[in-house]
């Protein structure tokens, strides 16, 4: 009768190593989810958060992956239970982390700017509401940083001059030489792109 039990015992624990394994893989790869993760959500007043910390609780977010480029053996692990290793996250998950980060704030701050410069100088009444989200929005996402700040204006110009009248214009331009209509000569689309690549191109996406 022992002998007819054994199987089943030694079965057990096999099963219970299996499931804690399978639990801590699992955890591992949450953990390096959570690592390589960016957090998008937007506040009450419609001002746009982004950071690598997740939101407070009860607050709807979105969870943006951050794509992994470096080898799964690289960085660091530390051992867990049964002997199964849980990778650690590594400097370069970190710093990839920060840039997207950062690149993401950099699109939020420049796109506020370029709306309050345009409510600005269209010199007509402007929602109180949304006068007060685009200054939070470019408050919270622009640098603190001057020489970084001046980057950001600068692109923020840039993005006016790309949404601007001339722009649109140089576009529909380029659009109706492509539509079959026109038959315009290889120099004259060649100028009127690149017109449109020099002047015309959003700095952020």
């Amino acid at each position: 009768m022992l002998s007819a039990m054994a199987p089943a015992c030694i079965r057990r624990p096999t099963a219970l190593l299996c499931g804690l394994a399978l639990a801590l893989c699992l955890f591992g790869a949450a953990r390096n989810a959570a690592a390589a993760s960016v957090y998008k959500w937007v506040d009450a007043a419609g001002v746009t958060h982004l950071s690598s910390e997740k939101p407070p609780a009860g607050v709807k977010f979105e969870r943006l992956s951050v794509a992994s480029t470096s080898s799964s053996r690289s960085g660091s692990s530390s051992k867990g239970a049964a002997g199964t290793r849980v990778a650690a996250t590594t400097p370069a998950q970190t710093a990839r982390r920060n840039d997207t980060v950062n690149t993401l704030r950099t699109r939020e701050c420049v796109m506020a700017l370029e709306s309050l410069d345009r409510m600005a100088r269209a010199g007509q009444a402007v929602e109180p509401a949304e006068f007060t989200r685009l200054q939070q929005t470019a408050d919270l996402n622009c640098s603190k940083d001057p020489a970084e700040r001046r980057q950001q204006e600068e692109q923020a110009a840039r993005l006016r001059v790309a949404r601007g009248d001339t722009c649109v214009a140089a576009r529909n331009k380029l659009a109706a030489m492509l539509d079959g209509t026109q038959r315009p000569s290889r120099e004259q689309l060649q100028t009127q792109q690149e017109f449109i690549e020099t002047h015309c191109t959003s700095p952020v996406r």
